[in-house]
């Protein structure tokens, strides 16, 4: 880690944790952040929430990375990527707002708050930051491996060491579970600030629970007698229904908008890629108008992934699909997780064995919860029951080929969030059902060595391999060489 992630001005704290207030309402903002010198609880965790959702759906960070390794998005007049040839900024820009606003502010609400736990409310309040913690401390462990994360915020240390992403990974194991147990319905906890729940402590219990849940599913190859035993604590307390997602809010104002969107100008970066295009039309997916638009002649169409602008079997760009337009919606919610990721996840769960409940009923489950949030979001109803029937008749469960058909319709459903997808296709490496290979391959070769399929992770940042080098040389060495290439440590199963 960097000067930069733990040497700052207040100033420049502020600046990124106040974009938002902690109001009740995004729309009620009115707080100037060059007066205060210290911010406030609900501002610092609406500045954690604002600014782990801006950077994870921004265009350069989710368009380029997270929706290119998923295969949902192909570069337009930009195709190095496509082809794994990493931007450094981007890199370095999705790390250092991870750790420098969204942990930063959460590591000093607990503190700011810990002499004054025996207040009402206020252990609520610290546990809420906690769980957040977690969120993204996972996104962080499954994007680069080992992390910096026992003495991240330790004051006098700038240098600070690689924990193993296993042992990150059972400390927040431990912390959600902890979080859980802390939570009280009976108190309140954020009266303002929290722009995911609203300060429910139901809501934040449920999330805890299903973030258990995502983590044990994901070590399940790497430990399944632990993975197994989370997630048949944890299922029945985890989402039950659409309305438990967990998602930030944006707002049609500036500077609270969709970090992606076309309010202010024509979006031309990505068209959507023949890998979604083509199996979501053999399967006559009705999620196919809402996550692409029709181009020339009214019709969708996939741009091969990794095309390079002048390869002559290109067409022009009005013959490609862009994103859907709620994609680019200046009012797109950020999803942080969904009740659809929670019934895959059981779904793999009792496929392989757990006690959780019948596996083809929780494939349907989660099947039936994407349609419907992606129809409630754009029509404001529920999908028709016979659209959802007609499609569920299209993509039966099949226990004997449980991964491939579990898996696309999980890749599916989690759309957009390339970063989540992408954590599970190198994960379960699944392919459509029936085995056939779901990922094209690359229409150019990598520019990358270490890849030729997917990426396992992202390298560490350059600015690491001078500022923080005997660190970093210890946290390449541990992994096996920092390279795209590599496999974390839940992937070598």
């Amino acid at each position: 880690m960097t000067k930069n992630i733990l040497k700052y001005s207040g100033a420049l704290l502020l600046a990124g944790t106040l974009a938002f207030t902690g109001c009740k309402k995004l729309e009620d903002i009115n707080h100037d952040p060059n007066k205060p010198t210290t911010a406030q609880p609900p501002y610092l965790l609406t500045g954690a929430q604002k600014g782990a959702m801006d950077i994870l759906y921004s265009g350069l960070q989710n368009g380029y990375m997270g929706m290119h390794f998923s295969q949902y998005w192909s570069g337009n007049a930009r195709t190095n990527d496509s082809r794994y040839l990493l931007d450094e900024g981007n890199n370095s820009n999705l790390w250092n707002n991870l750790y420098r606003i969204s942990l930063h502010n959460l590591d000093d609400l607990i503190k700011q708050n810990t002499p004054r736990l025996s207040e009402p409310g206020v252990a609520n309040q610290n546990a809420i930051a906690k769980i957040t913690q977690a969120w993204i401390y996972q996104i962080l462990a499954d994007a680069y491996g080992n992390i910096p994360y026992t003495e991240t915020f330790q004051e006098a240390n700038i240098t600070p060491k690689y924990d193993d992403a296993r042992t990150v990974y059972n400390a927040m194991l431990d912390n959600l579970q902890q979080q859980i147990n802390v939570l009280n319905p009976n108190e309140v906890s954020f009266l303002s600030g929290d722009i995911i729940y609203s300060g429910n402590v139901l809501k934040w219990k449920k999330l805890a629970h299903s973030l258990m849940l995502r983590y044990a599913i994901r070590m399940i190859d790497a430990d399944k007698d632990k993975a197994g035993k989370i997630i048949e604590a944890h299922y029945q307390d985890a989402f039950s229904s659409n309305d438990d997602d967990a998602q930030f809010n944006y707002i049609a104002s500036a500077p609270n908008k969709f970090p992606f969107n076309n309010s202010e100008r024509e979006i031309s970066d990505f068209f959507v890629s023949t890998t979604m295009v083509d199996y979501m039309k053999s399967v006559s997916d009705p999620r196919l108008n809402i996550y692409a638009q029709p181009a020339k002649g009214d019709t969708i169409k996939g741009m091969p992934y990794g095309l390079v602008d002048g390869d002559k079997s290109r067409l022009p760009a009005v013959n490609y699909s862009y994103p859907g337009k709620q994609i680019y919606s200046a009012t797109m919610p950020g999803i942080l997780m969904n009740y659809a990721e929670v019934e895959f996840i059981l779904a793999e769960a009792a496929a392989r064995g757990l006690n959780v409940g019948d596996a083809a009923t929780h494939y349907r489950n989660g099947i039936t919860a994407s349609i419907n949030y992606w129809y409630k979001l754009t029509t404001g109803q529920p999908a028709p029951q016979d659209i959802i029937n007609t499609y569920l008749s299209k993509v039966p469960y099949n226990a004997a080929d449980w991964k491939n058909v579990i898996g696309t319709q999980k890749w599916l459903a989690l759309y957009p969030q390339g970063f989540q997808s992408w954590f599970e296709r190198t994960r379960l490496k699944f392919r459509q059902p029936g085995g056939q290979p779901l990922f094209n391959t690359l229409a150019y070769p990598s520019l990358d060595p270490t890849v030729t399929d997917v990426p396992y992770r992202l390298t560490y940042l350059l600015s690491e391999q001078t500022q923080n080098i005997a660190n970093y040389q210890q946290a390449a060495a541990a992994i096996g060489g920092d390279t795209k290439g590599t496999k974390l440590w839940y992937n070598k199963f």
